[in-house]
């Protein structure tokens, strides 16, 4: 079989790139080993979604007479939760297996590996061996979950994010290592599902990526929450002789043990670049990356690398985007590269964090002279009214050429928010079009408009 794009992977970024090589007229296969959609679909950023829907949920009916609404008492029936999340994804796999078959796509189910001649060989679950040929290779093979070499995951006590989405019963009590967006996620959902939960976290500051004024504010929400939080901390071993876990925790203050029921290890992704044929191709890696230019082409002519095994933020909708650009370049037309600056992260905890740009600590290290404003939901009469009074909008502008330099926020649905910062940055928008941009009220998003008044010493309500 010999087509003019092969991808290997159909994550958000393998599908993705496929959809758009075959609406510009090339002939495309897709190689997949489990299901369809990848990680993110099946395992990752829609059925944790899921999760954390149901825990709100759970959540606003049990503080329900806050709202001046009388209920019984409510029992989460965590079998179910897990079965509705799981059903979301199926049913979205499915929305992909339509969308491959609608864009006349070739999907071949088993195992990649890239061979030199641009060859693509497929193993298939029974064992059987295909061949195909094609002018130029994709991978898009993605990531898993880190794994510590003090915290060995065996599935059971020791768990990864995959198994935290299907465990068959709650934990009475739960250990989380790395506070990145999957360990506060899944904090914050099994603690509302009535978990005890503790984090620990190596560096200094929970969710550490993002703007230090979100993480001290997160950190006061979770302990709100009744979440425990251990910054600067390591753990050291886990010992699963028992019938539970017994975590040795090492901290400023000493050594110490945490009694749980499941350590869940967050503490990031590493890319899948074993055993999909790089050495014998001849495709360069560097730090665990395929090392790739603006347009993905790695170092060996006709093969390309997109996604979690690129340099990059590891976010779906990064994959996506560098998909899209790496075939439409191989189609002949003149795609912009990515501008990583201008990638929106998003965290669905509760409450939720959304960025972009630069942290402020960040700007000063790049040497701008700043203007910064904070707009607290504690002002919001929209955030008042929906009980959602926790968290801000941080605006950062350049002082001299008010460019805006970048976002932080932290509260109830923020990730709904962030776009509107992300258009404003490609077009170049300064602080002063921000400010006279009539913003609706009551609105969430206004904040943004009052954080940049803030900015400017203009602001109305506060």
């Amino acid at each position: 079989m010999n087509y003019d794009v092969i991808i290997i992977g159909s994550g958000p970024g393998g599908y993705v790139a496929a959809i758009r090589a075959s609406q510009l007229g090339l002939k495309t296969a897709i190689v997949e080993r489990e299901s369809l959609g990848g990680i993110c679909l099946n395992w990752g950023c829609i059925p944790t979604k899921a999760l954390l829907k149901s825990a709100q949920v759970f959540e606003y009916i049990n503080h329900a007479a806050d709202y001046g609404i009388k209920t019984a008492e409510a029992e989460a029936d965590f079998a179910a939760v897990i079965k509705r999340s799981r059903g979301v994804a199926e049913g979205m796999s499915k929305g992909v297996q339509f969308l491959m078959k609608k864009n006349k796509i070739d999907v071949v189910m088993g195992t990649g590996k890239v061979k030199p001649g641009n060859k693509v060989e497929v193993k298939g679950a029974d064992g059987s061996t295909t061949e195909l040929t094609a002018k130029n290779i994709i991978l898009a093979t993605g990531g898993r979950s880190k794994e510590l070499p003090s915290v060995k995951q065996d599935g059971k006590k020791i768990i990864g994010y995959r198994q935290a989405m299907v465990l068959p019963e709650m934990p009475k009590s739960m250990v989380i290592v790395g506070s990145g967006a999957i360990g506060v996620e899944f904090a914050y959902f099994y603690a509302t599902m009535g978990t005890k939960v503790t984090v620990v976290e190596f560096m200094e500051n929970i969710v550490p990526v993002e703007d230090e004024d979100v993480s001290k504010q997160l950190l006061r929400s979770f302990k709100k929450a009744g979440i425990e939080v251990m910054t600067s901390s390591s753990v050291e071993s886990v010992d699963t002789s028992g019938a539970g876990c017994k975590v040795q925790v090492k901290t400023a203050a000493g050594m110490q043990t945490i009694e749980c029921d499941i350590v869940l290890s967050a503490a990031g992704v590493v890319a899948n670049l074993e055993n999909i044929g790089l050495e014998e191709t001849g495709i360069k890696t560097e730090k665990g990356k395929v090392v790739v230019d603006e347009f993905y082409n790695t170092s060996v002519k006709g093969y390309y690398a997109i996604g979690d095994i690129v340099g990059g933020q590891a976010l779906a909708h990064v994959a996506s985007a560098e998909g899209i650009i790496c075939v439409e370049k191989i189609a002949g037309h003149s795609p912009e590269p990515l501008d990583y600056n201008n990638i929106p992260g998003c965290t669905y905890c509760s409450p939720e964090i959304a960025s972009v740009g630069y942290t402020e600590k960040a700007a000063k290290a790049a040497g701008y002279e700043l203007k910064i404003g904070k707009f607290p939901f504690s002002a919001s009469g929209k955030a008042s009214a929906a009980g959602a009074k926790d968290g801000f909008i941080k605006m950062i502008y350049d002082a001299k050429y008010g460019e805006l330099l970048g976002a932080h926020m932290i509260g109830a649905n923020v990730t709904e928010l962030i776009a509107e910062i992300v258009v404003a940055r490609k077009l170049e928008t300064t602080g002063h079009e921000v400010l006279k941009a009539v913003h609706p009220h009551p609105t969430m998003s206004e904040a943004i408009m009052e954080a940049t008044a803030d900015a400017y010493g203009e602001v109305i309500h506060l």
